[in-house]
């Protein structure tokens, strides 16, 4: 499984991660191609070499013609929404900001919409994000694990005032992750990383056991003597891809009896559109003898609260409950294969032994079989003979 861990011994920020994205492999030009699909100007991106206390490391600079940007989160959505990127880094990118104006409401005890970024919502922040986005898609990344963090320690000057490190917005979006302070003076972690980092992994702990192929440095903007503030990426297969490995989730459940049926298919969409990793239903019988459903939505430690709002603005319920669960997964990975219909990503299921299971992507084999007028079988049966073929 490819897998990306952030060691962050020295913090991080989006454009430590955009730097440290470069160092592991991601080819600048490709990445600024893709950026450009955003369809927004005034900006530059450029990547230079620096030194930080003998570690030499990527520096990304986004240079734009704006002074003072306040955009709120619909503003945001809307450019990423717009945009010509994959479906893929739009979802990633919108579920970042998300989290983010989701941390600052709760902060501020304002609704979500009311909320305007100040420095996040610049534009060289939203180049940030996206462009982290396009280089996780650019190393196909399956698997995201952070180390603990180092927040720094001190006070930061803020857009609303002088704050403690870590800075409230910070505290927030890593309510779930280890972190640590220590005698370096300064904001090591900021709000976009932290909405980066606490967006994507579900894992947080040790280096994991894995062949690692790159590594990586993305330099901070400022420097400190014998102590080299920079990111490190590590990119690599995880050793343990042949076995099934344990991550700690979450369920969040509720009891309904009274909503319409038309409703919940809109529920479970945008649940999974909002970070659920898997949404089902489970007719169960309730209190007075009355048919329900039970609605059950699986996430990660870090999406809990969001979808438990989304949960009870939605729906008719009155409560929510949640509890921890831990899942056991396959390694997996997403391979390629030529048919008489065109290439079709084939997820691949490594069990122990080398053995592996495919499953044909659905929307490629739907697509496919749309083009060519042919069953959509015909298509997934093809793809599968593909699979085996290559596996010899």
């Amino acid at each position: 499984m490819k897998t990306l861990y952030f060691d962050c011994f020295a913090g991080a920020s989006g454009d430590m991660i955009l730097g440290a994205l470069i160092g592991v492999g991601v080819d600048p030009r490709l990445l600024t191609e893709q950026l450009s699909l955003l369809d927004v100007p005034g900006y530059e991106v450029s990547f230079e070499t620096v030194d930080r206390s003998g570690i030499s490391a990527t520096r990304a600079l986004v240079r734009t013609d704006e002074e003072r940007a306040h955009r709120h989160l619909s503003h945001i959505l809307k450019i990423i929404n717009d945009s010509r990127l994959a479906d893929s880094v739009k979802e990633r990118a919108a579920r970042i900001f998300t989290r983010l104006a989701e941390a600052e409401a709760k902060i501020h005890n304002v609704p979500v919409e009311r909320i305007h970024f100040h420095e996040v919502g610049a534009l060289d922040a939203i180049v940030d994000v996206v462009g982290a986005c396009v280089g996780f898609e650019l190393l196909n990344v399956e698997r995201f694990v952070s180390s603990e963090l180092h927040v720094g320690s001190g006070m930061v000057e803020m857009a609303h005032g002088r704050f403690p490190v870590p800075p409230p917005a910070v505290a927030e979006l890593l309510k779930d992750a280890p972190v640590y302070s220590s005698d370096i003076r300064g904001e090591l972690v900021t709000p976009t990383g932290a909405a980066v980092i606490s967006t994507v992994c579900s894992e947080f702990g040790p280096l994991p056991k894995m062949r690692i192929e790159r590594t990586g440095y993305g330099a901070g903007g400022r420097e400190y003597e014998n102590f080299p503030n920079v990111l490190r990426l590590m990119l690599g297969e995880s050793e343990a891809g042949e076995a099934a490995t344990d991550e700690r989730l979450v369920m969040v459940e509720t009891n309904i009896d009274d909503m319409s049926p038309q409703v919940y298919g809109h529920v479970m969409s945008e649940a999974l559109r909002r970070g659920a990793l898997d949404c089902y239903l489970t007719p169960v019988q309730m209190k007075k003898n009355r048919p329900g459903t039970l609605l059950s939505v699986l996430c990660r430690p870090a999406d809990r609260d969001a979808l438990c709002q989304f949960l009870l603005a939605e729906t008719t319920t009155l409560g929510v409950r949640f509890y921890e669960v831990t899942r056991r997964a396959l390694g997996r990975e997403t391979v390629k294969v030529e048919t008489e219909f065109g290439e079709i990503s084939v997820k691949v299921a490594r069990l122990g032994g080398g053995a592996a299971k495919g499953m044909p992507e659905y929307e490629e084999c739907r697509a496919a079989a749309e083009r060519a007028g042919v069953p959509l079988l015909e298509v997934e049966r093809a793809a599968l003979a593909a699979f085996r073929k290559s596996r010899g």
